[in-house]
């Protein structure tokens, strides 16, 4: 197969079906792991707070989940980055052995001390793990699905949620939380997988000046023709991280680049704040323990299907609009759990919370990975999913401090509403990517 660079600069790769879908497959399962990880938090937070041995308190809890959200602010800052220095596949292998490791060492973890510290070395994983699953899966979908494979990639952060849920479920009431913890070490099964099948960037390797190898790897994936390298701007730009700067930071991108990351600050307070605190509200409410976990799984199914749904919508008619929307209504129905309604009524309002919460900030990260150029594309999302990082850290002592002041119970979801619409808000206020002007 004769394999050439394409010579328009920013032209997409167009994997043949097979390779997309291998791809899609691999960082799927990575972000499941992740999902999974993050997870796992909102299942045992009932079985913390009655958990003899440690006595705590919801802030303390609130304070133990942010523990594994700071480690992925470092990660997604100082590893995230090295993705676009070393490659993606090696990163993305490091980064699913350092958290997958974590929670076996957290399941054994003798204090809330050690369990935070070791949940924020996995964190470092944590962080990394997300921009450069974003990246390949950018990189290996024609243009026109870019949204949707996006969308169906991180459907397995609310999936592997929704698995946790579904373990705490199944395993808790008898083996107890710990055991639940350890199962998230499984994920160090796709370790070997990923090391035969998942490919390196094409995009990286061209950009190194690895053309043989690009082409070695493009003639096995059944690629014809190779990425375009990044245009060069001059001595001026020594370095891969100056060039990363320049792109993230330009004058056409900076206001675009705010109102990113106060979107992404905001939209991941909703969805990590709920994510812990869920079933605790609604055994506040008077539901059981399996009663409230069975709604953290609604709120995470509807997450799944919802970012799938809503990536296609975003593909047809524009990502910025379908992402406000999207907070809008996510909005709304946080905000009318707070009322007094019945069982099936809270059913379809947890899932439309999902739906309006964390499956828009799946489209909108994949928004953020496809705004800059390809160069620049994983260190963006990463210092993106960075910023989000103190949202997320905020959103879990957050709602463990409404908790702790024992308030009216629409206090717990009036907050993350207020959050939602404000990330709407921002995402209206984004200008269009320069790509698009």
């Amino acid at each position: 197969m004769h394999i050439t660079e394409t010579s328009h600069a920013g032209a997409a790769v167009h994997p043949p079906l097979p390779t997309m879908l291998l791809v899609l497959g691999l960082c799927w399962a990575a972000i499941l792991s992740e999902g999974y990880d993050i997870g796992v938090m909102g299942t045992i937070v009932p079985a913390l707070l009655s958990d003899p041995q440690w006595n705590l308190t919801p802030l303390e809890i609130g304070a133990m989940s942010s523990s594994a959200l700071f480690g992925t602010l470092i990660g997604a800052y100082f590893i995230s980055p090295w993705s676009d220095i070393i490659g993606r596949k090696p990163l993305i292998i490091l980064c699913i052995a350092l958290f997958s490791g974590s929670m076996l060492a957290a399941a054994w973890a003798p204090t809330p001390q050690i369990f935070s510290l070791v949940r924020g070395i996995g964190g470092l994983g944590l962080g990394g793990v997300i921009p450069v699953a974003a990246a390949l899966t950018i990189e290996y979908s024609p243009p026109h699905r870019r949204n949707l494979n996006f969308a169906l990639m991180y459907s397995g952060y609310p999936l592997g949620a929704l698995l946790s849920a579904w373990v705490g479920m199944t395993f808790m009431p008898e083996h107890g939380w710990r055991a639940v913890v350890g199962a998230g070490a499984i994920a160090l099964l796709l370790i070997p997988v990923m090391l035969l099948w998942l490919p390196e960037s094409l995009e990286f390797l061209v950009a190194k000046k690895r053309i043989r190898q690009a082409q070695k790897l493009a003639a096995r994936l059944g690629i014809n023709q190779l990425p375009a390298a990044p245009a060069t701007k001059g001595p001026a730009q020594q370095s891969a991280f100056r060039e990363i700067l320049a792109e993230v930071f330009s004058r056409r991108n900076r206001r675009g680049t705010l109102c990113l990351w106060i979107a992404q600050c905001t939209a991941v307070m909703v969805v990590y704040g709920l994510g812990t605190w869920l079933p605790q509200y609604m055994r506040h409410n008077g539901y059981d323990l399996g009663s409230a976990l069975m709604f953290f799984a609604i709120f995470n199914l509807a997450a799944a299907l919802g970012g799938i749904v809503i990536g296609r919508i975003a593909d047809r008619f524009g990502a910025r609009r379908t992402l406000a929307l999207g907070f809008t209504f996510g909005a709304c129905a946080i905000a009318a759990l707070s009322l007094k309604n019945s069982l099936m009524m809270n059913y379809v309002l947890v899932a439309c919370a999902g739906f309006g919460s964390v499956a828009v900030a799946l489209v909108q990260l994949g928004y953020i990975a496809n705004y800059y150029a390809p160069h620049a594309r994983a260190s963006a999302t990463g210092w993106a999913v960075g910023i989000g990082r103190f949202g997320a850290m905020g959103g879990p002592i957050l709602g463990g401090f409404v908790a702790g002041l024992q308030l009216e119970s629409y206090w717990n979801f009036m907050v993350f509403a207020a959050a939602a619409i404000a990330a709407a808000i921002a995402i209206v206020m984004t200008p269009a990517p320069a790509h698009e002007r």
